[in-house]
């Protein structure tokens, strides 16, 4: 069975998306940051950075999100949520892959990091103007891209959809602004049954994990 540690609504949610949509086995262990279960020495071993998602699959650890997502797509997926390698599709996944970790989620993370994920004498409020200036930057190239309808590449549901979705979602939790495409993109995808069911799943074990802490 594939276990992944994380939070419901964190970068753990890209990968707890996509095994609701493969439909394997798989248990979610809830880690509680406030209580520091993240720099527990079981959780280090498996990641030193005591950063989430992680998975381990029979014995194999895997970290950062979009290379467990490929992983888990390549050994599960029976060609889907991938492209066809060496296609025109495959090189406009991995565009938008880039695009949305190294451009789109950066600022945001820089937002969260200067508000609450940083020791507090080392946030600095003057980077908040800059991470909405760089993100609002980076979404409206992503807006250019973005269909009118369907997924990222038409039809066929990607990674690169499910990353893009979490990352919107990140930034309508930080109440920033949406363009109007990206924000009828997210519309659509939040509504995909997969997605719903594990938020409700996550979040009820998250729950009572708590609850009986």
């Amino acid at each position: 069975m594939i276990t992944l540690y994380g939070t419901p609504r964190s970068r753990a949610l890209r990968v707890s998306w996509l095994l609701e949509e493969l439909a394997v086995e798989w248990q979610f262990s809830f880690l509680n940051f406030a209580k520091g279960d993240n720099r527990s020495e079981a959780f280090l071993a498996l990641n030193p950075s005591g950063k989430m998602p992680v998975i381990e699959d029979d014995g194999l650890v895997v970290t950062e999100s979009a290379a467990i997502q490929r992983y888990l797509a390549e050994r599960y997926g029976n060609g889907k949520f991938l492209p066809t390698a060496g296609t025109a599709e495959s090189a406009t996944h991995e565009q938008w892959v880039s695009f949305i970790i190294c451009e789109l989620e950066q600022p945001l993370w820089s937002m969260g990091k200067h508000k609450f994920a940083l020791p507090e004498e080392q946030r600095l409020a003057a980077m908040l103007p800059v991470a909405k200036f760089e993100f609002d930057k980076a979404a409206k190239i992503a807006e250019s891209w973005v269909p009118e309808s369907g997924y990222l590449l038409g039809d066929k549901f990607t990674i690169a959809d499910i990353l893009l979705t979490q990352t919107l979602l990140w930034a309508r939790a930080f109440e920033q602004d949406i363009p109007p495409k990206l924000s009828d993109y997210l519309e659509r995808l939040s509504t995909r049954p997969a997605l719903v069911s594990v938020l409700a799943k996550t979040e009820a074990i998250a729950k009572a994990a708590q609850e009986s802490e």
